[in-house]
């Protein structure tokens, strides 16, 4: 049946049908956009001022001052270990970066519910389900569902940013601590030339955990969006 014949049985006014068809047709040909401009799209944006915000400002930093450490050791021995290690930092910044959007994006979320309120909901309407009459007690223990599931979304929402916003800071400490030993390995280079290989194969084992750390952490946030 069509929807001209469906609006005349069910007496619906044509100029609704019309609005109705023009959206359908509308949303049908919005999705055979290409798939190619969703998945070029960056990450939402940081907000500025945040957390996140600073511990990626300060992760930034860090693989900066990093680079320039590499670019400073041209003709030394020390070039070639600490530049393999570049691609690892910039990798992990990159990461950071997806996370601290996470982040933001799941404090804007956070912000949406309000845990103080929907408690006293949850504990208002509980009691009034103590003396409900038969005939209403279905509909406040749905209410009462409806209430705690909004109550259980809020903590696993905190609980994610505050999974995130450690792991963002720790990596951060992390990557700091490394140009910290890459400007003291070059100080020892210069001046004993002893030592500085086994403690760059550490420091390049330490970096590859904590980049293969993160970016499973990352994995695991991506398919919980999904």
């Amino acid at each position: 049946m069509g929807f001209a014949a469906l609006a005349v049985r069910l007496s619906i006014p044509v100029a609704v049908v019309v609005a109705v068809v023009g959206w359908v047709a509308a949303a049908l040909l919005s999705s055979r956009e290409p798939v190619e401009a969703a998945e070029t799209a960056g990450p939402p944006p940081v907000t500025g001022g945040s957390p996140e915000d600073r511990a990626l400002a300060r992760a930034e930093r860090a693989a900066a001052t990093f680079a320039e450490l590499t670019e400073g050791m041209r003709g030394r021995l020390l070039m070639d270990p600490v530049a393999a290690m570049r691609p690892q930092v910039d990798d992990t910044v990159v990461t950071l970066r997806r996370l601290a959007a996470h982040t933001s994006v799941t404090t804007a979320a956070l912000g949406r519910l309000d845990a103080g309120f929907l408690r006293q909901e949850r504990l208002r309407l509980t009691h009034a389900r103590e003396s409900a009459r038969p005939e209403i007690a279905g509909e406040l223990d749905r209410a009462i569902s409806a209430l705690t599931a909004q109550e259980e979304v809020h903590a696993r929402l905190s609980s994610t940013r505050e999974r995130l916003l450690v792991r963002l800071e720790s990596t951060v400490i992390i990557l700091e601590g490394l140009v910290a030993r890459v400007i003291e390995l070059s100080a020892m280079d210069t001046t004993t030339g002893t030592g500085t290989s086994t403690a760059l194969d550490a420091l390049t084992a330490d970096l590859e955990l904590t980049r293969q750390s993160l970016q499973e952490l990352d994995e695991a946030n991506r398919d919980d969006l999904t």
